[in-house]
């Protein structure tokens, strides 16, 4: 198969632009765990792609964790002494640490402090949440607390917690194959451009571009809130999750770092595959070990699934000075980053693609190769035909194409143009991780 690299001519998202002017049209909702905000990122989703909408309700145990009243925000703000509004959810919905429970009251400036939170950059807000504590708080810039001065101060929330339902999006593009390449990012954060957006808009390009490709796996796209989504996909898919082959948690994949790739806890060809893809670009990368710290590749990862994900970002979530805080805004994103990004994902699900494994039929020698038309006609000369041999060599149903193509220096696509014209000449035959013959379509 051969991938269009210029991303599908008249897509919608296939831009750098397109996907940082759908990042404007979503950096205003008010994502969160739960609530409207993430009904109306999916739903704008929904208008590019046919995606679908897994609602799953308050109180459902999922695992260890139970699903939380849903929040929903009308209006929140402080008043000051003189009638000034500050911290106002109108004006930045960081102001209100996430999933603040409803209050009306005047306070003292000491009692006030308790509920304020900064960052260390003194004109920054941060962004703070509090999922699972029954309180209350707003975000301001240091130096605007500074400048607060003793006093009455009324507070007021106009928000609601009540029985509801988690919201996650599914898109699934269907290939040759049952087999599985898990693609997912969160949509849980408020406005934040790179530690949220960049991650959701790259993958809906990314979800129109495959839509348009001749496909060998099958994919399926997931946008969900952090940690309790993916939770429960997985509790939603427990008879299902034998087909994911490969797997990608993105994020983070608007700012100008370097690309980051997080290898999986199992070790996996998915790993490989990122890794040749990143290498074989010639652009700045790292390569993460395995932590059990990070984002939602920890759910997909824990021992009870131990899936095959990894997770790529440019950097990571903890490693821009941006993160959490306002700084991470639309200016902070570059479209160049976001095309780059989807261009590498791009190339990674190529690999994938592109990589097979063989069994030679001819194994005691090598076969000849001259009467099939595979060898040069006149002998003496420097080898030409060293991708051949060595698809040849290795393929004894361990070893894929990606392996062969980490010991012997070669490209990728180099050995499978090889394997495709020995494979044509029945000297190796396809294999499935079971060692069955794979349909060749001849």
């Amino acid at each position: 198969m051969e991938f269009d690299h210029s991303l599908t001519p008249g897509s919608e998202l296939g831009t750098g632009e397109a996907m940082h002017a759908f990042m404007g049209e979503l950096f205003p909702f008010n994502r969160s765990l739960t609530g409207e905000g993430v009904r109306s990122t999916l739903a704008a989703l929904g208008r590019r792609l046919p995606l679908s909408v897994v609602e799953t309700p308050t109180g459902t145990q999922v695992f260890d964790w139970s699903v939380p009243p849903e929040w929903n925000v009308r209006e929140a703000w402080i008043e000051t002494p003189d009638g000034a509004r500050i911290a106002d959810f109108a004006e930045s919905n960081l102001h209100l640490l996430g999933y603040s429970v409803p209050v009306d009251a005047t306070l003292s400036l000491g009692e006030l402090r308790d509920h304020l939170f900064t960052h260390p950059d003194p004109e920054l807000v941060p962004y703070r949440t509090a999922y699972w504590a029954r309180r209350w708080g707003f975000c301001m810039s240091r130096r605007q607390l500074e400048e607060l001065r003793e006093g009455t101060y009324r507070v007021h929330i106009d928000a609601t917690l009540e029985p509801g339902s988690l919201s996650y999006g599914e898109l699934a593009i269907a290939g040759r194959d049952e087999q599985e390449f898990l693609l997912t990012t969160y949509v849980c954060h408020p406005s934040l451009a790179n530690d949220n957006l960049s991650g959701i808009v790259v993958l809906a390009a990314l979800a129109e571009a495959l839509s348009a490709q001749p496909l060998r796996y099958s994919y399926r796209f997931l946008w969900s809130p952090g940690t309790l989504g993916p939770l429960c996909w997985l509790h939603n898919n427990l008879d299902r999750l034998d087909r994911v082959e490969h797997g990608l948690v993105v994020s983070c994949l608007g700012d100008p770092g370097a690309f980051t790739y997080k290898r999986s806890r199992r070790g996996a060809d998915i790993d490989a595959a990122a890794e040749y893809a990143l290498s074989a670009s010639g652009l700045a990368h790292a390569i993460r070990s395995w932590t059990p710290l990070g984002g939602d590749e920890r759910q997909f990862c824990s021992p009870g699934f131990d899936l095959p994900v990894g997770a790529f970002s440019r950097s990571p979530a903890d490693a821009f000075p941006e993160y959490h805080s306002s700084a991470d805004n639309l200016d902070f994103v570059r479209p160049e980053a976001l095309l780059e990004s989807l261009q590498m994902l791009l190339r990674i699900v190529e690999v994938v693609e592109r990589n097979e494994t063989y069994v030679n039929r001819t194994p005691y020698g090598e076969p000849q190769l001259g009467r099939r038309g595979l060898y040069r006609p006149v002998g003496g000369e420097s080898s030409s035909e060293g991708a051949l041999l060595w698809v040849l060599n290795l393929s004894d149903g361990s070893r894929s194409l990606l392996d062969i193509a980490q010991q012997s220096g070669l490209p990728l696509e180099e050995l499978r143009s090889a394997a495709d014209a020995l494979e044509e000449n029945e000297l190796v035959e396809r294999v499935t991780r079971a060692g069955l013959e794979q349909p060749s379509g001849r």
